[in-house]
């Protein structure tokens, strides 16, 4: 039985090893023993293909199976029409494919209603507002994606509805607007014709024996296609003047006959005379009178001879109908010139002179003299001299003064046989418009402009300026200070902090406007590392203690600790960007970044970095120094803002002869430990 067994073994092992063969050749297309064609077999869905030598049955694209019994058809749409089609788009599957259409409001960009994205078709938006009136008269068209609203145009208000809306399901639409009649005002009435579509106006007036302040206002029909509410109020009037009479041959005097007045009135006494004299043919004024009296009265400045009219009214907001009388004044003979005038000031810088005399038609010559001067300013002077002729009784001249400016005006009246003179002082105000034009910066801290004013006349400029930054909420820099130049083109440079945003407003006191102007100053320098610099001779490296820099000088966005050859420590370039990770490098020849740290990510109390402990710190690798080395250690801190970049380094440590630190022993006895388990496993699954 013993050799029986041991006899039919060999025959026992080859029977799989045939029975593999037989299958091999029947997969290969082969006929096997039993004569049967793969290439039969395959599935209806199915191609029979040769590789390699040998004949086997694939499913078709778009099945999957094994080729002879089972080909099914691939769901390419399970993932999605998003994802198989695109945007906009729903996938249908079909044995052995599929095909893509896009939502409505979209098309397929190769203008088929089904499409496979494999040729790069794509679903794009209808723009349906191509379409004329799609939205009727009065909408405009707004297209969305898929979609399309209507708004209503400026003049049209939507219509049993809101806006947006679809013409297709909504029943809203756009009308014309149409404001309708106007509103009524008590104790008014409108002026002239008016329409009510969107922008018409209707002016309003009170009738007669009423008053308002403002005298008439104007309702304009709205974009909600009503009427402004109109702001004309209308009051009647209480008071009228009476008994009008003239006395002293210049005098009105007057009564009132309301008992509502407890307070004092501003009366309008205006005249105009006429005369057949040639010369002074017109004489026209206009005098105010303050007064609580129930008989007020006032003497005039009128002309002999003069035939005048004159109309008294009260002032706004009070109002009255208007008294009027008519008178001539006596003849005079006094033909005699005392020479004597006075003067008055109106509108800022003209002058009114009234002449006492009556002769009329003479022709007499002012002198004037005007000096002026500004207190802010040492240097600055505006003289001038000229004459005056006129034949005018009460002549007016206008100066041409500057602003800002304190001026004495003396006026002389020459030719005459009693001379007399006149002085007044005139202090004009600041300009209104504004004098400092083509402000603009240069060289980051200076700034010119232009001053619109007379030639070497000097000028005081008021400097506000006021400073932030970003990143340092507590920096706030404000500074006040002026300057005094004659230049038309004046420049002047700043002492500003870098990496700072400025507003500077600058005011010529001559004007009464400031123009304001931005500045930002670029960063600079970080400041210096504070390390404590030390050197290492064969000995173990110390953790280095990292300290956190102010922002000074613009704000820090990094640390790098930098670990170069001792040979390169006094060629390195702060600047330089060249250093890079420790793996980049096929040598460490031209040093490399150790260790980079966020500045968000440093405390505000000191830190320990080790050299060398294997870590990713950032994006780079803190390698170990190798043995036996001389080494410098550089800490750099970079500021980045507005696309700049700036550094300052220190030298850290410098390490000569180099050996391993306790942490860097652990790590190669573990790796040599690793190393020893690794080849005890290899000798084991040899043996």
């Amino acid at each position: 039985m013993g050799r029986g067994a041991r006899g039919a073994g060999p025959t026992s092992r080859l029977l799989p090893l045939l029975l593999l063969l037989r299958l091999a050749r029947g997969a290969s297309g082969e006929p096997g023993a039993d004569g049967l064609d793969v290439c039969a077999t395959c599935h209806e869905h199915a191609t029979c293909q040769q590789r390699e030598g040998k004949r086997i049955c694939i499913c078709n694209y778009g099945f999957v199976g094994n080729g002879r019994t089972q080909c099914v058809d691939k769901n390419e749409c399970q993932f999605g029409a998003t994802v198989v089609c695109g945007n906009h788009t729903s996938c249908h599957n079909t044995p052995g494919g599929f095909y893509c259409i896009c939502l409505e409001g979209y098309r397929a960009t190769n203008n088929n209603k089904t499409f496979i994205p494999n040729d790069g078709t794509f679903c794009t938006d209808i723009d349906e507002c191509e379409v004329s009136g799609l939205c009727r008269h009065g909408g405009r068209c707004v297209n969305t994606p898929g979609s399309f609203e209507c708004y209503c145009m400026d003049g049209y208000l939507p219509r049993n509805g809101s806006e947006p809306f679809h013409p297709t399901t909504d029943a809203t639409s756009c009308t014309e607007i149409d404001c309708g009649t106007p509103p009524e005002v008590p104790d008014g009435y409108s002026i002239g014709n008016y329409m009510s579509r969107l922008g018409s106006q209707v002016r309003y007036a009170c009738r007669e024996g009423f008053f308002s302040v403002p005298e008439d206002t104007v309702s304009s029909c709205t974009a909600q296609g009503t009427w402004e509410s109109p702001k004309l109020h209308c009051h009647e009037i209480l008071t009228k003047i009476n008994d009008v009479s003239v006395f002293n041959d210049t005098c009105v005097r007057w009564q009132m006959n309301s008992e509502r007045i407890n307070s004092k009135i501003v009366y309008v006494i205006s005249i105009k005379g006429q005369r057949l004299d040639p010369i002074e043919s017109v004489h026209e004024e206009t005098v105010k009178l303050t007064t609580d009296s129930r008989t007020p009265e006032v003497c005039l400045t009128l002309y002999p001879g003069t035939n005048y009219t004159v109309h008294i009214s009260i002032a706004p907001p009070r109002r009255s109908v208007p008294a009027v009388i008519g008178f001539q004044t006596a003849e005079n003979d006094i033909l005699e010139d005392d020479g004597m005038f006075n003067i008055s000031i109106f509108n800022e810088t003209c002058l009114k002179l009234n002449r006492h005399s009556r002769k009329v038609g003479s022709e007499h010559m002012y002198q004037f003299t005007v000096l002026g001067q500004r207190w802010y300013l040492d240097n600055f002077s505006h003289a001038t001299s000229f004459n005056f002729t006129t034949r005018e009784r009460v002549p007016v001249v206008c100066l041409n003064l500057y602003p800002t400016t304190d001026y004495t005006v003396n006026v002389s009246l020459l030719r005459s046989p009693k001379p007399h003179s006149v002085q007044i002082t005139i202090a004009t105000p600041p300009a209104v418009k504004q004098t400092i034009s083509n402000i603009s910066g240069f060289n980051e801290t200076c700034l010119r402009w232009n001053i619109i004013k007379t030639v070497d006349m000097e000028e005081m400029y008021l400097f506000h300026i006021w400073g932030q930054r970003w990143y340092q909420k507590e920096f706030v820099r404000e500074m006040t200070f002026n300057i005094s130049t004659s230049s038309q083109d004046p420049e002047v440079c700043l002492e500003l902090h870098p990496g700072t945003n400025y507003n500077v407003s600058l005011r010529a006191l001559s004007s009464e406007l400031p123009v304001v102007i931005s500045l930002t100053t670029q960063i600079t320098e970080p400041p210096l590392p504070e390390v404590e610099f030390f050197t290492v001779h064969g000995g173990p490296l110390p953790h280095l203690r990292l300290r956190k820099a102010k922002e000074k000088n613009g704000p820090i966005s990094s640390y790098q600790v930098l670990v170069l050859p001792l040979a390169l420590q006094n060629t390195f370039s702060c600047d330089s960007e060249g250093a890079s990770s420790f793996f980049s490098n096929t040598s460490d020849a031209d040093g490399y970044v150790a260790a980079e740290l966020l500045a968000k990510d440093v405390p505000d109390e000191a830190m320990e970095i080790p050299i060398g402990d294997r870590l990713y710190y950032g994006q780079y690798y803190n390698a170990p120094l190798k043995t036996g080395k001389d080494y410098c250690i550089v800490l750099r801190i970079t500021s980045e803002w507005n696309k700049v970049r700036r550094h300052s380094c220190a030298v850290w440590a410098q390490v000569k002869d180099s050996s391993l630190t306790l942490l860097q022993m652990v790590g190669v006895g573990l790796g040599s430990m690793a190393v020893v388990i690794i080849l005890a496993f290899l000798s084991f699954s040899a043996v």
